[in-house]
């Protein structure tokens, strides 16, 4: 199985190389194929020059320029758009996933899930240097989303997950323009049907730029967004369920089988 790590990076020269490095050089020494997609979002630094110095260092890294308007959930669905993998993972481009975490998504994927969601706030995972305004915020978001969903899981706020090809496939159309896309995917993931385990994810601060995201800019966005995927959830009646899906699959399949059974008889 093949993994794409996506990598949206905006302004990012002072950790992407690092970062990208450090993945890499994972990857490579357990042995997992993979490839390594930069989506160079709109930067106005050296971020693209580092993002083709990566590219000719080693092998399996890429990138691609994604056009304006520039965002995080734009970055990271045009990476979607263009992976080549069997399965993906989201990875920040500031070096607060540890590549250990990435590989433990990977055994886990193969494991026979769906999907892989990191969590920071459960045992084996920790943060480091988390401004503690975020932190609370953090919390108390991510309760609320436990709370109207049902979720066991408790970091649903948090980029790094890993899915299959077909989970992407199935969760279209993918709505999100900025940091909500983090939000969107899983949820939607979880109510259509697919499965997923949670491991614990160890988190890092960023030590090099600035963080893009802003909390008061996001906060209508996240509430949209969870609203949205709760009223598909309650209202939809299995509508976008991956169970109603492969149903007619096999619905179609069966009628084109009959149809090719009388046009033969004819």
């Amino acid at each position: 199985m093949k993994i794409s790590v996506i990598i949206p990076a905006h302004n990012e020269e002072g950790c992407l190389y690092a970062t990208v490095r450090a993945i890499a050089q994972t990857l490579d020494l357990e042995e997992i194929p993979h490839e390594i997609l930069i989506v160079n979002d709109n930067s106005t630094d050296k971020t693209v020059d580092i993002c083709q110095e990566l590219s000719e260092t080693f092998p399996t890294v890429r990138y691609i320029n994604n056009q304006p308007p520039n965002g995080f959930g734009f970055a990271v669905r045009r990476g979607l758009a263009e992976f080549e993998g069997d399965a993906v993972a989201i990875v920040m481009a500031d070096a607060s996933d540890d590549p250990v975490d990435l590989v433990a998504g990977y055994r886990k994927l193969q494991e026979g899930y769906d999907c892989v969601f990191g969590s920071r706030f459960i045992k084996g995972g920790f943060v480091v240097d988390y401004p503690i305004h975020k932190l609370a915020i953090n919390r108390l978001a991510n309760w609320f989303v436990k709370s109207i969903f049902g979720l066991r899981y408790n970091d649903v706020t948090n980029a790094f997950k890993l899915y299959r090809r077909e989970v992407i496939e199935g969760v279209q159309p993918i709505l999100s323009h900025h940091f909500n896309l983090t939000v969107e995917l899983p949820l939607k993931a979880i109510i259509r049907g697919f499965s997923y385990a949670v491991i614990p994810l160890r988190w890092y601060n960023r030590t090099a730029g600035i963080s893009k995201l802003k909390i008061k800019e996001m906060g209508s966005r996240y509430l949209f967004i969870v609203l949205y995927v709760w009223l598909e959830k309650h209202l939809s009646r299995g509508d976008y369920h991956r169970t109603r899906k492969m149903n007619e699959l096999k619905l179609d399949l069966l009628q084109k089988s009959r149809t090719e059974v009388l046009t033969a008889k004819e």
